[in-house]
């Protein structure tokens, strides 16, 4: 398939090609993307080593003996992440083409992922700026633990959790805004009871929070419980509440999986279900697709652009992706869900037609008869009010008049 030449003005430079190049190998890439799948495999094991590391590395007797191999593996996987964060930052206005270049950058760095790799490697390095800072700096490199919620990006069933509770957030809100009452409420009831007996374990209004969570959950320490008769009664009182209201949370959670599971099953089975037409649409220079962005097209509900065949390099379509002169633009359509039965009709013109060597605009149909299209030579052609038919022109016509040599078809 052969390029149109691209306008000046909207071809892409060398370092924009580099950049969205590196940004489709550091994203969670598709198997056919040898590199990307690569640095994926690669970033999953830097991950998983720098997490042992952390551990074996609080074992005395175990970095006493391999301490200096710890911490090189540790700078060196420290460095694939600051090398991770670096790409991510430059590549800040492929993932939010719509801002400019300071806003995508910001958008990227305040994000949770954003703040989640700076995390992971910003603290290793600080004491080397900042020596007087260490220790505090040490403690900040715990948060590395957070590196491991890079895993959802390559693990479907861990997204799971999150799109769980993001979807039953209010709801987990709302109980968990109860059980906070419920241990304020606790916590004075158990003030007024037992503060006259017991001042030093029930001190003031707040220090019976506590003892109202560890009954409420049922941890149970024992390090502070009432004594007087009316203050076991409340109590009882608050272990049975507190086991009914705890269970809600883990109620609504159990829920939401399956709610989440039943609505993957119920996609997997339209997935199967639907019928999807796949078409390709060379472009030409002037088409209104051309030079214009995926984003900027405005799709009928139902259809949807699959790939883009660029030369021999087929692109997975992205909103910013610019659709060039010369594209082949793989489209794909659901087919009919809505019963419409919709019967056309086809005709092949002959040489005595009254029809051949007309205009479509000077033809005599009603207003109720639409031409679809005209295949001409194994060609289909859009009509126009222009186009004159010939002899051999195949119509597709979607009409309710009777025509006798007309061939119906039903779609």
């Amino acid at each position: 398939m052969g390029q149109a030449k691209q306008k000046p003005g909207h071809q892409l430079t060398k370092y924009q090609k580099l950049r969205n190049r590196v940004f489709d190998i550091i994203e969670v890439g598709y198997n056919e993307d040898f590199i990307g799948r690569a640095y994926d495999v690669f970033n999953l094991a830097f991950i998983v080593v720098n997490l042992i590391v952390s551990v074996l590395m609080t074992y005395e007797q175990v970095t006493a003996i391999y301490g200096e191999l710890l911490l090189a593996i540790e700078a060196v996987t420290v460095a694939f992440f600051a090398l991770d964060l670096v790409l991510r930052m430059w590549t800040a206005k492929c993932l939010y083409p719509n801002s400019s270049e300071p806003i995508a950058l910001l958008r990227y760095i305040f994000s949770f992922n954003g703040l989640v790799d700076i995390f992971s490697c910003l603290p290793y390095y600080l004491p080397v700026f900042f020596p007087s800072g260490m220790a505090a700096f040490r403690i900040f490199r715990v948060m590395r633990i957070f590196r491991i919620f890079r895993l959802n990006a390559y693990f479907d069933s861990l997204n799971v959790i999150g799109a769980v509770i993001k979807n039953k957030a209010r709801l987990l809100l709302s109980s968990v805004f109860i059980i906070l009452m419920l241990m304020l409420a606790g916590s004075l009831c158990m003030y007024s009871l037992e503060h006259s007996v017991q001042p030093e374990a029930f001190d003031n209004a707040l220090s019976g929070l506590w003892w109202a969570a560890a009954t409420m959950f049922t941890v149970g320490y024992g390090d502070i419980y009432p004594i007087t008769a009316a203050g076991k009664l409340i109590g009882i009182l608050i272990t049975i509440l507190g086991v009914g209201l705890v269970a809600i949370p883990t109620g609504i959670i159990s829920a939401g999986f399956v709610e989440q599971y039943e609505m993957f099953k119920t996609r997997s089975e339209e997935a199967e279900e639907t019928d999807v037409h796949f078409i390709c649409v060379t472009l030409q220079e002037k088409d209104v697709w051309a030079d214009k962005k995926i984003a900027e097209l405005r799709l009928p509900k139902g259809m949807m652009i699959a790939a883009v065949q660029r030369n021999k390099e087929v692109l997975l379509p992205r909103g910013e992706q610019e659709l060039l002169a010369g594209d082949g633009v793989i489209l794909g359509v659901e087919g009919n869900r809505n019963g419409l039965n919709l019967s056309l009709k086809e005709i092949e013109l002959k040489e005595q037609h009254e029809w051949n060597g007309m205009m479509i605009k000077d033809l005599d149909i009603s207003r109720r008869t639409y031409i679809v299209s005209v295949r001409r030579k194994g060609k289909t052609i859009v009509p126009s009010g222009d186009l004159k038919l010939q002899a051999g022109d195949v119509l597709l016509l979607y009409t309710k008049k009777y025509m006798p040599d007309a061939k119906e078809i039903r779609l």
